[in-house]
């Protein structure tokens, strides 16, 4: 059984023009969302064996805010440059090539394509995805590559600001 978190980065900050996209801090809302995203997975007793997120400044601050909810160590986050800019096949192929070791993957990027993503691979679908908000989907299979709607269940999705 493999399980993904998908999760959408936190609310960004729009403040600063003179910063490139990919530098783009979190505003406070965003500040604020993405610990609360992490204490939802930490009250579900929830730790990933794997955190990885795209670099964008964004996407790497939610990641390491929510990691540090439910105790995952900030040095052990994997920045995923394939994650910034992805469309949902390139986003897919990094999910087939995830280690097999890892039984469970929490994966921090960007929409439109973490919407598409989890609308591709879950029997669910969704509107778009909330800042913040992450879709938790099981997977019956025993290696990364084989991920697919096929062997999908949908599990949980949470949003950060309205508590569901």
């Amino acid at each position: 059984m493999k399980t993904l978190y998908l999760v959408r980065h936190a609310k960004s900050s729009w403040s600063f023009d003179e910063l490139s996209d990919q530098e783009r801090p979190l505003n406070d809302r965003g500040r604020d969302d993405a610990p609360a995203t992490g204490q939802a997975l930490a009250k579900r007793r929830i730790c990933p064996d794997l955190v990885m997120s795209s670099p964008a400044v964004r996407a790497m601050s939610t990641a390491m805010l929510v990691a540090r909810e439910m105790q995952y160590p900030h040095d052990k986050i994997v920045v995923e440059p394939g994650i910034y800019g992805a469309d949902t096949d390139s986003l897919l192929a990094i999910i087939h090539d995830l280690p097999n070791a890892a039984e469970s993957v929490l994966l921090v990027g960007h929409n439109p394509t973490i919407t598409e993503t989890a609308n591709l691979l879950s029997p669910t679908s969704f509107d778009e995805m909330p800042t913040a908000a992450v879709v938790c989907l099981r997977f019956a299979c025993e290696q990364w590559a084989d991920v697919s709607r096929a062997n999908a269940e949908f599990y949980f999705f949470d949003n950060p600001r309205t508590g569901s």
